[in-house]
């Protein structure tokens, strides 16, 4: 298979732990073609979508990757192409989600495909399941919050377009600084805004459950906040431990395979707090490294064999 990757610049890898470079590598022991491009190498022209894109090889050197001469290619050359760029999910990645969209009606295999990327807001696609979600609101008005936050007493507050933690506030009981966390995040109203009910049970960690092809992994990465962090986010110094999944996280993570499988979306990325749903993440997944290191179960493998069967 020729498996082409878009992702950030390769020199922004963090290699000791980065998904992106765990999926690369066990494809690259299958025996698969590996390139590589970045979204501002996405075009169209000639009547296709395309890319301009480098084979890649992934060594044991101190320089892990070697790149070959750029080549453009209509997307549909490759077997599949993969979208791995980071959020967040600014007009810039909308515009390339929506070449990607051009290269699915051309015959090209995009993951996850491109039009349920841009269907699924990572923070708002959880109100489509009400059921597993804690107390939630969206909205940009700085009264209803004010009303939530008198309704739950100690709450969340965060940005709909925000990553890794970024823009997370916690106002407590006393309600202190409520309305400047509001007027600086919404822009004094100009941006919508999700506030939910503070969920004690962070302390044993922000669970992130994987779904790859609609099937459930068995382990889920507990990022567990650190020091007077409420964030448990890796990328703001949380600490991973692979654990179990509970009986509730198997019940949510089990309703929401199927659904979003079916939708396109080959690898999800569940966050799950004390038995609640919190976000789906749909961009670019993360924690296989992690699990795998502490449990021995090979999530990257088990990715490249749905993969594969996938696109037989």
């Amino acid at each position: 298979m020729k498996l082409l990757f878009i992702t950030d610049p390769l020199d922004s890898f963090k290699v000791e732990k980065d998904t992106t470079l765990a999926m690369m590598r066990v494809a690259q022991s299958a025996g698969h073609e590996i390139w590589y491009t970045q979204s501002h190498d996405l075009l169209w022209g000639q009547g296709k979508a395309r890319a301009r894109a480098q084979p890649l090889t992934i060594t044991s050197d101190l320089i892990w990757y070697r790149l070959g001469e750029v080549e453009e290619h209509s997307l549909d050359y490759f077997t599949a192409v993969l979208m791995r760029q980071d959020p967040p999910f600014t007009v810039e990645y909308l515009t390339s989600t929506w070449i990607l969209s051009a290269a699915v009606l051309q015959g090209a295999r995009v993951f996850n495909n491109p039009d349920a990327v841009r269907n699924h807001s990572e923070k708002l696609s959880i109100t489509e399941f009400p059921q597993f979600i804690p107390p939630t609101l969206v909205t940009r008005d700085i009264h209803a919050i004010r009303d939530f936050h008198g309704l739950h007493h100690d709450i969340v507050i965060k940005p709909l377009d925000g990553m890794g933690g970024m823009g997370v506030f916690r106002v407590g009981s006393n309600g202190l600084n409520l309305g400047s966390i509001v007027e600086t995040l919404g822009e004094n109203g100009s941006r919508t805004l999700m506030a939910q009910r503070f969920l004690p049970e962070i302390t044993a960690g922000d669970k992130r459950v994987l779904l790859i092809g609609g099937e459930v992994m068995p382990y889920a990465l507990a990022r567990i906040p650190q020091g007077t962090e409420i964030r448990g986010n890796l990328a703001v110094g949380g600490k991973g431990l692979a654990m179990a999944l509970t009986a509730r996280e198997e019940e949510i993570a089990n309703h929401l395979a199927p659904i979003l499988a079916q939708r396109g979306l080959f690898l999800v990325g569940l966050d799950m707090i004390g038995g609640y749903l919190t976000e789906i993440n749909v961009t670019s997944p993360t924690c296989f490294v992690e699990i795998a290191q502490q449990t021995d179960y090979d999530v990257a493998k088990k990715w490249l064999t749905r993969l594969e069967k996938e696109l037989a």
